[in-house]
């Protein structure tokens, strides 16, 4: 009988490290330390080595984890000196008028590990994945973007999460999404969260490879050339899309 596999995935054992990532991911939206946490969790589990296994797929990719590729630490008073709409210029002014911390991100203590790196990179490009697609940078656009790594390699921090934002969204959720709600209540329904992972998911499926990039070496190229280049069609418009945000279309006009 069916059941009888239900029972077995619903062991004990298994639901309490469920409830550990529930309460992890419940908590990310006032810690971002919650997210590495849940990432360091899953490091040496079998949802990792699949991971690991898609990212050495594509040969791009597999040549960025031998040559185990950082790049320098993101300078915001540097970038903003860039060319008007390049890359790094548009990263700058997005950070800089959310106010927000370039080196947010936790690095592995090291990165000789395949796996260490690939949390390494994924973590410390992250936001350059939020202007490069248009996704925004809150709640209304998060699970957009990280369903793009997810698509391309099965990240499984970024899978989880997906997964319990889904979760997590049916429970609190008490409105049908209507395109008469507001962005914030829309961004509480339950078909929002579907359709932005949607979104997200064909985004990455259609894009080329973006763990390889090395965006370090590229950011005083215009955005619109990069985005071409990846095949890379961004949100300009509507609520999943950082170009809504009044302060910030303001600030890259």
């Amino acid at each position: 009988m069916s059941y009888k596999y239900i029972n077995e995935i619903a062991s004990p054992e298994n639901l309490q490290k469920f409830l550990e990532f529930v309460d992890l991911a419940a908590g990310a939206g006032q810690n971002v330390n919650n997210v590495w946490d849940i990432g360091d969790k899953l490091r040496n589990s079998p949802q990792m080595q699949l991971c690991l296994q898609a990212i050495q797929q594509d040969p791009a990719s597999a040549k960025m984890l031998e040559e185990k590729y950082i790049g320098p630490s993101y300078d915001i008073e540097a970038m903003l000196k860039m060319p008007k709409s390049s890359l790094g210029w548009t990263y700058a002014k997005v950070m800089s008028t959310l106010g927000y911390d370039p080196q947010f991100y936790r690095l592995r203590p090291s990165i000789e590990e395949d796996i260490d790196y690939i949390a390494s990179r994924i973590r410390k490009t992250h936001d350059i994945h939020h202007i490069i697609t248009g996704f925004s940078l809150d709640n209304l656009g998060e699970l957009g973007v990280i369903s793009v790594t997810v698509a391309q390699t099965r990240y499984p921090t970024f899978l989880l999460l997906d997964l319990l934002g889904l979760l997590m969204t049916f429970f609190t959720s008490d409105k049908l999404y209507s395109e008469e709600l507001s962005a914030t209540e829309k961004g509480q329904t339950l078909g929002f969260k579907f359709e932005l992972l949607s979104a997200g998911i064909k985004m990455g499926q259609e894009a080329k490879p973006l763990f390889p990039v090395k965006w370090e070496e590229g950011f005083e190229r215009p955005l619109d050339e990069w985005r071409e280049e990846l095949n890379i069609k961004p949100f300009l418009d509507g609520p999943f899309s950082w170009y809504s945000h009044p302060q910030l279309q303001a600030a890259v006009l």
